[in-house]
Formats: C-alpha cells, structure tokens, sequence
C-alpha cells in the first residue's frame, strides 16, 4: 500500500504582500518544471505543514504550499489580539490565492485540500474553473450551516459531557451560535477571559475528533491554538463569508473539471451527508470511501488513497 513520499524541503518561498498590510507564507517544493499543485490546509487557520509536501511525486510535481491570512508563518499572526480580522475573510483568500498564482506565474494547478481546505478549494474553482486542472478533496465539507451546527451543537449528544463544559461559558441566549459566542469571547479585552475560551474551544475540538491527541491544542503550541480558535470562530460565525448552499448550488461549474474525494467512513461530518451531496452535485467525480479513518490522514488507507489520486494526475513518466 502507497504510503507519503519522501520528506523534502523547499527550492524557493517567501512572503507576498497581498494587501490590507497582510504578508502571505508561500514555498515551492518538488520539480520546478513539473505539473502545479496548490495544497490548500484547512482551519480555518491551521496553516500548511511539511507533511503536507509527501502527498505528491517530488520528481512530477511542483508543489506550491501557502498559509492562509493571519496564521502559520503570514504576517500579521491571529495569535495577537490586537490584529484585526476585518480583512480575512473567503473573497480575499480566494484574491490571494490568484496572486500567488499570477506572483509565481503559474497558469493552471491542481488543488488539493481538506476540510476548510476544501470548501475553499471547491469556491475557488467555481469561481475560477479556468484556472484549476483536477481536483483531489479529503475531509469533505461543503461550508453549509448545517457543517457548523453539527461541530457546534449536533455532536453535544455524542459527546455530552465535554459539551456541557464547551457551552458552560456561554450565556443560554448566545449556545444557538457559539462560534459567535466564542468569537466575542476570544476577541475580549480582557486576556484571562480569552485564554479561558481559547482552552475550551480546543478541549472540544479534541473531544469530538476521534484518536484524539495524547495533549491538548494549546499544550502543544499555544500560539498556534490562538490564532486557530480566532480564525475557525471568525470564519464559521459568519458562514464561511460565503452564501450557505454556493458550493453545493455552482457545483456544475466544475463538470469538466477530474474530481476524486476521499473521506474517512468514520467522519462525524457524513452525519450531515456531505460526501454523498457532493458526489450527487458532482457526478463526473470519484468518491472513495477509506474504511476505519475519521476526519484525518492517519490511517495507511487515507494517505493511500489521496496519492493514488495525486499519482494518476500527475504527467507521465
């Protein structure tokens, strides 16, 4: 079974002013001269990492990584409460993806992404479906209400004691949309108020995701939980700052566009159909069902099946 390939470094990146007095992370890894692949991470806010790069033939590939406004390596970070999220919303990750395309002159590319990663991968390519070559998805999501209403309140019955906790920082009025709730809490003047938000927000993000962490978010890097917890709370406060059904309603967009999904038979988000509603609106696309996997690449079976899609997309030897 196909495993990642091979860890390997960066030949160029750097930092593209996109405006708004953003900086934007971007590094190119592989065959300068092979086939573009942008890999899209999810989060909001996670930020691309060296593992990302090993879903791709180095030697066929030119793998472009990059992270998303105020995370990872981009200037401002969300980490700091004093940057202002105003500017960070779908429209200008979309307007800065283009940029990094045009900035490394590029004129189509593949996209590779998951979870939010995939709702902007998918808003992308409806928007912009002269520019995209194939699609490879994992992590399904469609960027509906109904993705957020299950991570934020659907699940409370699966998992009802760390909910209780999760919610018990809310006022009853505010529990209908906590990640409005919580992104008013973690954007208060006062700190002790958000670190405690910050903390709760990531117990129920390991609560609700199966194989959970040995620790916690924010043991692990707290800046890095900072700045996520800001940006998913912004982002699904707001319904991704697209309209709720554009994914699903311009999916015909992309009919000339190969398609394979890839989602985990144990992901909590097949609760709310979205693997089957993006297979039905996209029915010229592969949808591969990985036994035994969750919303993650952990399993030999995931990481299988996304390079067995990147490798048949890729040119010839």
């Amino acid at each position: 079974m196909r495993d990642r390939y091979p860890a390997i470094e960066p030949y160029d990146h750097g930092l593209l002013d996109v405006g708004d007095g953003n900086l934007m992370y971007w590094e190119t890894c592989g065959n300068p001269d092979g086939k573009p692949v942008l890999s899209v991470h999810g989060g909001p806010g996670s930020g691309c990492n060296p593992n990302s790069r090993r879903y791709f033939d180095p030697e066929r590939y030119r793998i472009v990584l990059f992270d998303q406004r105020n995370c990872g390596r981009s200037l401002p970070n969300a980490a700091d409460p004093a940057v202002d999220l105003s500017a960070n919303t779908t429209d200008h990750l979309i307007a800065d993806m283009e940029l990094l395309r045009e900035h490394l002159g590029i004129d189509r590319w593949m996209l590779f992404g998951g979870s939010w990663g995939c709702v902007l991968s998918l808003v992308y390519a409806e928007r912009h479906p002269d520019r995209v070559t194939e699609l490879v998805q994992m992590g399904l999501a469609t960027g509906r209400r109904e993705d957020v209403e299950l991570l934020t309140r659907g699940l409370g019955g699966i998992f009802p004691q760390a909910y209780e906790k999760f919610v018990s920082l809310l006022p009853e009025n505010e529990r209908d949309n906590a990640a409005a709730g919580y992104s008013k809490l973690l954007n208060d003047p006062d700190p002790t108020v958000r670190d405690r938000a910050m903390r709760a927000w990531c117990d129920w993000e390991d609560a609700m995701l199966p194989y959970a962490p040995a620790r916690a978010m924010y043991e692990e890097d707290e800046k890095f939980a900072y700045a996520f917890t800001r940006l998913v709370t912004h982002y699904w406060s707001q319904d991704h700052f697209i309209d709720p059904d554009e994914v699903l309603a311009n999916a015909g967009k992309l009919k000339d566009i190969p398609t394979v999904l890839v989602q985990g038979v144990l992901d909590l988000g097949n609760l709310v159909g979205s693997p089957w509603l993006l297979a039905k609106a996209l029915p010229h696309a592969e949808l591969v069902m990985v036994p035994d996997e969750g919303h993650s690449v952990r399993s030999e079976g995931m990481r299988h099946a996304l390079i067995t899609a990147t490798d048949r997309f890729a040119y010839p030897n």
